[in-house]
């Protein structure tokens, strides 16, 4: 089984935050790295109670007696750079990362019976680079200096127990728990001093044979007390097969969705997953020639960065704007299904009454579902939903009730009063929704000319005719 796009998921994990635009060494940002997912030693994370030495994930797994999981525990590791220059001066430093992997597979005896410990272990090390142009570090310029990078040595080790769950139901409770065993004395006094030996962005890769994951976020209903039951500390494990299988499984410090995908717009890391593509790219190519240049002299991959946005076109640039995907399912029943709202194939159905007085469901795929002018499927004016057997829409008075989720105190103002419906809308999940005007406030066509309407879902409300 290839994992490549799960790979590429698990990257913009690992590198998220590593460095931040404006991707220079001197940035106030780039003073506060390494956040997610960073496993430190036990000397360290006993002095300090916001970090921990560990991180583990458990999910449910569905097998047939003969199952085996493949771990992959992936991480960073610190590389402090640091600058010998032959004659004095300030010294540049920067912290670098190197990837690292550690795959194994626990066979069924093991993860059927007392579990598997696999313990493991990354080399420090320095490396000194001359800074003397074409020259090596033997033949280096006079005044030119090396860049030395230095590495701590790790240790660590990762347990995998299987625990059977009661019933009829063939799964155990899948625990897998990353310890970080370096050992560092005198304890670092600082964050800073004690990164050096710590897992940095941890996340695991799981894939089972003879047997399936259970989704976290939307089990069947067997499984929901096992699931909430499992213990994540750390990290929160999702279904990441692209195709929609459960047999991978991707424990993330940062938490997702089943089935994450990379964004095929995307051109490449820009190492900012909570900022947008086309809006990193502009500020990027709007750096100065000098700011580009300690851009590129801060890191590796800030170099690669710089030269990849630059050679974008317009062409790419267009790619990154306004890119949207539909929500939508296609209908399961297709043309002529039930009106009504109403669940089909996973969507909220929104009937529409033609000539003939029959209703046909309104979604379409394939168009905007963002701009009623540009979607004929839709038309809030004349399109109705299903309360209580009254068919609602533009003109229908219904009393308002709404409901406990909402934490706006002025609601409690509008229990009970009477409103007219002037639209009947569709939010991004399908869900339909009122747009209402009070009946009884003056200056209501004053708001309805500006279109300032109150929102309600179709449990917030009743009709006239069924209220007492």
């Amino acid at each position: 089984m290839s994992l490549d796009a799960v790979r590429r998921i698990a990257d913009a994990v690992l590198y998220e935050g590593y460095i931040l635009y404006p991707y220079r060494a001197s940035a106030q940002k780039n003073r506060s790295r390494w956040q997610w997912g960073v496993v430190m030693g036990p000397g360290y994370a006993a002095a300090d109670p916001s970090e921990r030495d560990f991180t583990q994930a458990e999910i449910v797994l569905e097998h047939s007696g003969q199952a085996s999981v493949q771990i992959i525990l992936r991480f960073l590791q610190v590389q402090r750079r640091s600058t010998e220059a032959a004659e004095p001066g300030p010294a540049q430093t920067w912290d670098e990362a190197v990837e690292r992997e550690i795959e194994f597979t626990v066979g069924r005896d093991a993860l059927l019976g007392t579990g598997y410990v696999h313990e493991f272990a990354v080399d420090g090390g320095e490396e000194r680079e001359s800074l003397a142009g074409d020259g090596d570090a033997g033949t280096s310029d006079a005044g030119a200096g090396y860049a030395v990078r230095r590495r701590e040595p790790l240790a660590g080790l990762v347990s995998v127990r299987a625990f059977p769950l009661e019933g009829p139901w063939q799964a155990v409770r899948l625990r897998v728990r990353v310890e970080n065993r370096t050992a560092v004395e005198p304890v670092p006094p600082r964050r800073d001093d004690a990164l050096p030996t710590a897992l940095v962005a941890a996340h695991v890769i799981m894939t089972a044979a003879g047997g399936e994951f259970i989704s976290m976020i939307d089990p069947p209903e067997w499984a929901k007390t096992a699931v909430a039951e499992c213990e994540n500390i750390g990290g929160w494990p999702v279904l990441a097969d692209p195709d929609g299988g459960r047999d991978i499984v991707l424990s993330s410090p940062i938490i997702l969705y089943d089935h994450p995908e990379v964004a095929p717009e995307s051109p490449g890391e820009l190492y900012d997953g909570l900022e947008i593509d086309e809006i990193l790219t502009l500020r990027t190519l709007a750096l100065s020639d000098d700011e580009k240049l300690q851009a590129r002299a801060t890191d590796a991959r800030a170099a690669a960065l710089i030269d990849r946005v630059e050679a974008m076109d317009a062409r790419d640039i267009v790619k990154l704007h306004g890119t949207v995907r539909s929500p939508r399912p296609a209908p399961s029943g297709g043309a002529g299904a039930s009106g009504g709202a109403g669940a089909s194939g996973g969507h909220t159905m929104i009937a529409r009454t033609n000539a003939a007085g029959e209703s046909d469901w309104i979604g379409d795929p394939d168009v905007p579902w963002w701009d009623p002018g540009a979607d004929a499927s839709v038309s809030p004016d004349t399109d109705t939903v299903d309360i209580g057997g009254h068919r609602i829409g533009r003109g229908s008075r219904v009393r308002l009730r709404p409901g406990h989720r909402r934490s706006d105190a002025q609601d409690m103002f509008l229990i009970g009063r009477i409103a007219e419906v002037q639209a009947v809308l569709l939010d991004v999940d399908d869900h339909p929704y009122l747009a209402v005007a009070l009946a009884d406030d003056p200056d209501q066509d004053l708001r309805i000319a500006h279109g300032r309407f109150l929102y309600f879902s179709v449990d917030e409300v009743e009709p006239c005719e069924a209220a007492s």
